[in-house]
This record gives C-alpha cells, sequence and structure tokens, in this order.
C-alpha cells in the first residue's frame, strides 16, 4: 500500500498545476505584473501552497495571450532592459468570475462547509 503522504504529495502536485491558472489569473486581476513578479506573487499570495518558475509562469502566460484572456504592454524598468507587463483582458475577468462562482464558492455553501468541518472535526475517522 502507497503511503498516504505520497498519495497526498501526488494529489496536492495535480490540485497545485491546476490551481496556477486561477493564482495567476487572480493576480493579474489586481494589477498589471511582469511573469518574474508573478511568480513571486503567486507564492506569497497562495501562502507557499502554489509555486512556479519563471519559465512556467511564462508559458501560461503566452497561452492566456493567445486565448485573449491577457493583454501585454510594454514598460519600463528601473533595472535592466524593459519589461513586458499583462493584464487581465475583460474575457480573461469574466472567465475568472465564472470559474470562482462554479468552483471556488462551492466550498461556502452551508452543505458542503458542514461537510468539510465533519471531516476537520474528524481528524479522518468516520464521524456519524
Amino acid at each position: 500500500m502507497v503511503e498516504l503522504e505520497q498519495l497526498l504529495e501526488n494529489w496536492e502536485g495535480v490540485y497545485k498545476k491546476g490551481l496556477l491558472t486561477f493564482w495567476l489569473l487572480l493576480l493579474l486581476d489586481e494589477k498589471p505584473s511582469y511573469p518574474y513578479e508573478m511568480s513571486a506573487e503567486v507564492t506569497r499570495l497562495s501562502e507557499g501552497m502554489v509555486s512556479a518558475d519563471g519559465n512556467s509562469i511564462y508559458r501560461a502566460i503566452s497561452r492566456f495571450e493567445e486565448m485573449g484572456l491577457v493583454a501585454s504592454e510594454g514598460g519600463e524598468s528601473k533595472v535592466g532592459p524593459p519589461r513586458k507587463y499583462y493584464s487581465l483582458t475583460e474575457e480573461g475577468r469574466s472567465l475568472l468570475k465564472i470559474f470562482i462562482e462554479r468552483n471556488i464558492l462551492i466550498f461556502q455553501h452551508p452543505s458542503i462547509a458542514k461537510r468539510i468541518q465533519k471531516v476537520i472535526r474528524a481528524g479522518g475517522k468516520n464521524e456519524k
């Protein structure tokens, strides 16, 4: 039998990869950002639960731009060459809103919140 810690690590790995899009769009809803800054901000906003290297951020942002979810604009840099700043488009903002309504706010529903609290209180044991 696979150890619980290994199962949890595998599950969280898949879960976190799927959440990168959410965290990036949430960040870009607040303010335009450049990829290096996004990496640090995603880690900060997710309280260290999600992190991504610069290459992962660039790939994701490039896909988002192709889909029309983000737009880019050149900007000044105090150090080094000019930076490319990305911001959320109206379509990206709409997608984020719908995603949150469907996939995040469900956890606030009283019946779901009650079940989550039951799992936490029981410490992994089946509580009737």
